[in-house]
């Protein structure tokens, strides 16, 4: 009798002991998981679909082995990529250069700053019914953005092809038409078309020149480098930037991603897929 009640209280204790290291080993890959969730980040970042949201999509699996999580949000317009990131829906974006963001900054109060620049998309003078600037006749007409933070860019590349000149001392990076000091050919300006409806105006064969963002031009299949019948220069100031709210740009991940977009590895895809209709920014 009393080596079955030892047999029984023995094997009750093993299974008891056996309960509790299943327990304990249970708890041990719980707390592995749960280590290994906190270790990765996520990051949101919205852009426009090319060449920006190409680039990032690039970067992707790079930044997925620093533990980063990339998530891009695309947008077609140039407005709610920034309501989107001072609302904290984003946590970067990846779609302006550095004087709309400057023109932004000043208009809507927007609390951000500049990350890191990345590349540069040269805007192109698209034509359908002339092969080149000089072919452009008298009184020719020429539609531009209506978002007056592009008027500056557009006007000096005009200036700097030499088909007009702004006035002395303006600041040419805000310029706008009544800046304009001399017009030798009576160019007139339509600037009435919204940034992303300019191709769709060179398409339908509007007005005799129509100045187009590379980034909208590639996005609906034109090649600025063969298509285009002039092109800003590689110098242009109006870089491309990872754009973030104050503080945030000391972020470890934030830090990473502009690390990322600048290194050789996603410059030479830059170069590659593009040649040199964005060009990246060293």
């Amino acid at each position: 009798m009393k080596k079955l009640l030892a047999g029984l209280f023995l094997s009750v204790l093993v299974l008891a002991l056996a309960a509790c290291g299943a327990g304990k080993k249970e708890d041990t890959s719980s707390g592995s998981s749960s280590n290994d969730s906190k270790e990765k980040v996520t990051l949101t970042v919205g852009a426009s679909n090319t060449p920006h949201a190409v680039i990032l999509e690039k970067a992707k699996p790079i930044l997925a082995k620093e533990g980063i999580d990339l998530k891009i949000e695309k947008y077609q317009d140039y407005v709610l990529p920034n309501q989107d990131l001072e609302s904290g829906d984003l946590d970067a974006n990846y779609f302006q250069h550095i004087p709309y963001l400057e023109k932004e900054i000043k208009e809507k109060g927007y609390d951000f700053v500049n990350a890191g620049g990345i590349h540069i998309e040269p805007i192109g003078i698209y034509s359908k019914k002339y092969k080149s600037l000089e072919d452009l006749p008298e009184g020719a007409t020429i539609l531009l953005s209506n978002s007056v933070a592009d008027h500056g860019r557009m006007l000096s590349l005009l200036e700097a092809k030499g088909l007009i000149k702004l006035k002395d001392g303006v600041d040419k990076t805000s310029a706008e038409l009544k800046d304009v000091k001399e017009n030798p050919k009576n160019f007139k300006f339509d600037a009435n078309t919204a940034p992303e409806m300019l191709v769709q105006m060179y398409e339908n064969n509007e007005g005799d020149a129509v100045l187009i963002n590379s980034n909208y031009a590639i996005d609906n299949g034109l090649n600025p480098l063969k298509d285009a019948i002039s092109l800003e220069d590689k110098e242009s100031p109006y870089v491309n930037i990872i754009a973030v709210r104050a503080g945030d740009e000391s972020k470890p991940e934030i830090k990473k991603l502009v690390e990322v977009l600048k290194s050789k590895e996603i410059q030479d895809f830059i170069l590659d897929e593009w040649k040199g209709s964005v060009v990246p920014v060293k």
